[in-house]
């Protein structure tokens, strides 16, 4: 799943980038609310978490013209603003929830699990292709019965191939869905996760179910979803 952190606070923002990428989200960080709206309208959030009291545009303006716009995905508001008034407008402009600073990381996790939840069943429905299962709310994964021990980008790659199957993925796509955006879309990164993705889940199971479509990029194939 994917995240847009719009924090002005270099410190705060790498604290729970750093956090959130440990628990297997995908951050995207913008430092100013102008940024954050290029990136909100450009890409498709699973969750948007955006401080109040930012440069360029403030928060609660960018969470309105995000909604604006047609950006449905959940907004968890940052703010050291505590009163009822300051959490009603919040609400008001579009957002679904309020955390005030300071705060625990625990707790800012558990919110953007329960507003993740919110933003669609299917989020956490059992991935399947063949005998491959992905549990997305244990981060299990298992192939003929047999768990399979992934890291996180492996995990993140899987993921996002089987949300896909039956489509061809370019690496450009991969690279902007499993990874930051400050990659470059030249690297191997993605060709070299595929060979270790491969190596665990298709090397000693049939069929394989990754494929390299030739010039294109990659697809996981479900025979049985294609019937």
């Amino acid at each position: 799943m994917r995240i847009l952190l719009v924090e002005d606070d270099a410190d705060l923002a790498q604290f729970i980038r750093k956090g959130l990428k440990e628990e297997r989200y995908a951050v995207d960080v913008a430092s100013n609310g102008e940024q954050g709206f290029e990136l909100g309208i450009a890409n498709p959030y699973d969750l948007i978490i955006l401080d109040i009291m930012l440069p360029v545009l403030d928060g609660l303006s960018l969470c309105r013209r995000l909604r604006d716009t047609g950006v449905t995905a959940p907004v968890l508001l940052l703010t050291a603003r505590d009163t009822v008034q300051d959490k009603v407008s919040g609400l008001d402009m579009g957002a679904d929830d309020y955390l005030t600073k300071p705060f625990a990381f625990a707790e800012l996790l558990a919110r953007a699990r329960a507003l993740l939840r919110r933003g669609g069943p299917q989020l956490q429905a059992r991935l399947t292709a063949a005998d491959l299962e992905l549990d997305p709310a244990t981060h299990r994964v298992c192939r003929s019965g047999n768990e399979i021990a992934l890291t996180n980008k492996e995990y993140a790659l899987l993921e996002f191939l089987l949300r896909n199957k039956n489509r061809v993925l370019t690496r450009t796509a991969i690279i902007e869905h499993v990874w930051d955006i400050s990659y470059d879309p030249m690297t191997n990164i993605v060709d070299a996760h595929i060979r270790s993705l491969r190596a665990k889940m298709d090397r000693d199971f049939s069929p394989a179910l990754i494929t390299t479509v030739r010039g294109a990029g990659y697809m996981l194939e479900d025979e049985e979803a294609g019937r």
